[in-house]
């Protein structure tokens, strides 16, 4: 999960406060160095810190918080919304041109992962803004920045305009808009060259470009691993050529989280998208509000919602409804349904996301082994047609095959069709509740 050495910080801190039902000055001071130890270490610049440490203790031995009638609880939420404030307060939405195309200009230092960022984004408005993007190499320097592109491109069937690497980069982004208006795409995704640090040369052609294109966007490339230098690389991007925003790119990996939590207050240009994977489908629009419950524990409910409706398709949700309704859900189903909760991410990171999770016992510090999943296909998928549709004829010699088959061993298969005869009961139980009759009971995911 990103920021996760501050969110573990923050939320153990906040937790001290959460069930008080009177707060004391002492106690804010108290809550308010551990937060700023925190976020220091977390590399966030000082005087962001200093801001907000100021801003929190202000608000939180103030009106709002002494005459609330859950003192601890308030004062958590002043800082769950001066952390999203931070960030940038409302989700910044991308523009749209009054005519089309819209022009998006990618920028950035060599490293921070522009190239695949511009087909992350490509492939974020085809997919969520049913949009037709044209992606445009304008790295001609960089040894096959442009093979790149086109290989991003052929993975995700969309077209790529180059002209080689011996073209003006300014000519190539110019042919490239009076094509995409031939060809009614909609965006024009600018893929420029970048450098191992900020140069003249470099900031004189961006702005050559940007000059020529007049681009909608002009979106910064962030290394969001590089911490303060991150910051620094957005301030002298953001003098020279006047950013729009900001991608974070892999704020999944081991990041302290300073970068997302510095940029948005020093350069006053918000973080409009996240990439969270190295998945072509990995890229997320920034919601400050979202990350901020994230980071403090909140869960994120909301993603975690768009998630799922990104992988269950509306038909195939209608017929699980239907099975589940006349008891025929096989493990063939379920063998599915798990498939799309794996394509929604990692487990560790979807579980973060549902509030409730933080507090139950035994999950707050569990590692989900995906291993598990892994051995629940492996055992399924050694299953014959009928023994997946009826489970109940499986006997001890099937059970024994099917470990054989599967790499696992036959505990581990009773433990999967327990689970499962579980799941049917449950199902049972909550379609006579329906018919207006009680049930009791519960099922336990099998990779819990």
């Amino acid at each position: 999960m990103a920021f996760e050495g501050l969110a573990d910080r923050l939320q153990q801190t906040i937790k001290k406060l959460t069930g008080k039902g009177k707060v004391s000055e002492q106690d804010v001071n108290t809550m308010a160095r551990e937060i700023r130890l925190a976020l220091l270490e977390a590399d966030v610049n000082f005087k962001v810190v200093r801001d907000f440490i100021n801003r929190v203790k202000e608000r939180a031995v103030g009106q709002e918080v002494m005459e609330s009638l859950t003192p601890g609880q308030q004062v958590v939420k002043v800082v769950k919304d001066e952390l999203a404030q931070l960030m940038g307060g409302e989700q910044s939405k991308i523009a749209v041109a009054d005519r089309p195309p819209t022009v998006i200009m990618m920028v950035g230092l060599q490293g921070a992962g522009k190239t695949t960022t511009t087909g992350k984004l490509a492939n974020l408005l085809r997919k969520q803004y049913n949009r037709s993007p044209l992606l445009v190499a304008c790295d001609v320097y960089r040894p096959a920045a442009v093979d790149q592109l086109q290989r991003l491109g052929k993975q995700l069937n969309m077209p790529v305009f180059e002209k080689g690497t011996e073209e003006n980069p300014v000519d190539i982004a110019k042919e490239a808009i009076e094509f995409a208006k031939e060809e009614h795409h909609d965006y024009v995704i600018v893929d420029t060259a970048g450098r191992l640090h900020v140069d003249a040369n470099l900031m004189d052609e961006l702005s050559a470009i940007k000059d020529e294109v007049k681009p909608d966007e002009i979106f910064l490339v962030v290394d969001a691993m590089t911490g303060q230098d991150a910051v620094n690389v957005a301030e002298n991007f953001n003098e020279q050529l006047d950013v729009t925003g900001v991608i974070l790119t892999k704020l999944d990996g081991d990041t302290r989280g300073g970068a997302a939590l510095s940029i948005k207050a020093v350069t006053d240009k918000p973080i409009k998208f996240a990439g969270m994977g190295e998945k072509l489908d990995e890229l997320e629009v920034f919601h400050p509000e979202r990350m901020a419950s994230r980071i403090l524990g909140m869960g994120d409910v909301l993603t975690l919602i768009e998630k799922a409706q990104e992988q269950v398709d509306e038909k195939q949700a209608k017929e699980l409804e239907e099975k589940m309704r006349t008891m025929s859900f096989t493990l063939d189903d379920f063998l599915e349904q798990m498939g799309q909760v794996r394509q929604m991410g990692p487990l560790e990171d979807l579980m973060a996301m549902i509030p409730v999770a933080n507090r139950m016992k035994g999950l707050q510090n569990a590692q989900i082994d995906e291993r598990q999943l892994s051995h629940i296909e492996a055992i399924i998928q050694s299953m014959t047609k009928e023994e997946r549709e009826n489970p109940k004829i499986m006997n001890a010699s099937r059970k024994r095959r099917v470990a054989k088959g599967s790499g696992t061993n036959v505990s581990q298969v009773n433990r999967l069709l327990k689970q499962f005869n579980d799941m049917q009961k449950m199902m049972k139980q909550m379609t006579n509740m329906q018919s207006g009759k009680r049930g009791r009971g519960g099922f336990k995911l099998p990779f819990m």
